[in-house]
């Protein structure tokens, strides 16, 4: 990224009010950290579901509640009243939604159209009540499925594999309707497998080094030759930061955010044990239904419209990981049930 102003969102030294979709979350909770160190005020909406454990959420939200430029509620996107949900806001960043992809065939699915496709149409409606400067959607590289080819580029088919990608490109599909007819100023940023510090814990690095600390195995799902491009959450920060700052300027559409590490999960567990001095067991499960096989982002357009470029290579990313989580007391470090390795 460049340029300290396209980062922090502040302008002409006047701090905007921004919102945050999915707040207690683990992306939601980094950005809106990032937000208020760089001088904004920040409301943080969270339903503060049961997806995973929520005790992590309420951890996430014990850190930012210090800041007096930091205002929470707890609340549902589709039962918000519109006008008072943008009230004063500027600037949008929808992180809100129902994640993972294997939970997302069944009877779950349901919960998936409600928070990702109908929470996402609520808050564009309420975005022609009471007009914002940008949303930022963010999306998820399943939309892609198992890509025609890597690195895989915007203009390219997506072809979604599990419910849950599906979702993920409809609300893409309604920011942009919402841009072309009613003028709303949207963007949409495919990330790419995000992992930092607190990850949520059904994700797979997080039970990877859960597994590695306990000695127990590790359930790998397919032949460790599956590879992801693992983008650092701090990047991820910067990039939304960034697009936001772009739309403001004009640029709307679709964006990858990956993280120039594409790698096997056979090579990160290997990462992980050297990083904590010991083998990490796994314990080898079949591939399962929604898996894709690889992702890599071609990272051109992000580059060209806000300078993003990747700044935290794998090795490094996983070595604050582990730190964090060996920090995390023993009853946050459980292991989740949706896992994606």
């Amino acid at each position: 990224m460049t340029g300290g102003t396209r980062q922090s969102l502040v302008t002409g030294g006047e701090r905007m009010r921004t919102l945050v979709t999915g707040a207690a979350g683990f992306v939601g909770a980094h950005l809106c950290a990032y937000l208020l160190e760089q001088g904004n005020n920040v409301v943080g909406i969270d339903a503060m579901t049961d997806y995973y454990d929520v005790r992590r959420k309420e951890a996430n939200l014990a850190s930012l509640s210090s800041w007096d430029s930091f205002t929470f509620r707890r609340q549902d996107l589709l039962t918000a009243p519109p006008r008072r949900l943008l009230d004063g806001v500027e600037v949008v960043f929808h992180l809100a939604g129902q994640p993972g992809v294997r939970a997302s065939w069944g009877p779950e699915f349901a919960a998936y159209v409600s928070r990702n496709i109908l929470a996402t149409q609520h808050l564009l409606e309420a975005s022609r009540q009471a007009p914002v400067r940008a949303i930022v959607y963010a999306s998820s590289s399943s939309v892609y499925g198992d890509a025609e080819s890597y690195p895989t580029t915007e203009d390219m088919r997506p072809r979604p594999v599990s419910p849950y990608g599906m979702t993920k490109l409809a609300a893409e599909h309604l920011c942009e309707l919402y841009r072309r007819n009613f003028g709303i100023p949207a963007a949409s940023l495919r990330l790419f497998t995000v992992y930092g510090p607190h990850q949520r814990p059904d994700m797979a690095f997080a039970r990877l080094i859960g597994a590695a600390r306990s000695g127990s195995p590790f359930p790998l799902f397919g032949d460790g030759r599956q590879t992801r491009d693992f983008t650092y959450i701090a990047d991820v920060v910067r990039a939304m930061c960034g697009a936001a700052t772009a739309v403001q300027s004009g640029w709307t559409g679709v964006a990858n955010i990956g993280g120039g590490s594409r790698t096997s999960m056979a090579e990160v567990i290997r990462i992980v044990g050297a990083l904590l001095g010991r083998e990490v067991r796994t314990a080898r499960m079949p591939a399962q239904p929604g898996d894709v096989r690889d992702t890599a982002a071609d990272t051109s357009v992000a580059r060209q419209a806000f300078g993003y470029a990747p700044t935290v290579p794998l090795a490094d990313g996983l070595a604050r990981m582990v730190e964090a989580e060996m920090a995390l007391v023993p009853e946050l470090t459980g292991v989740g049930t949706h896992g994606v390795a």
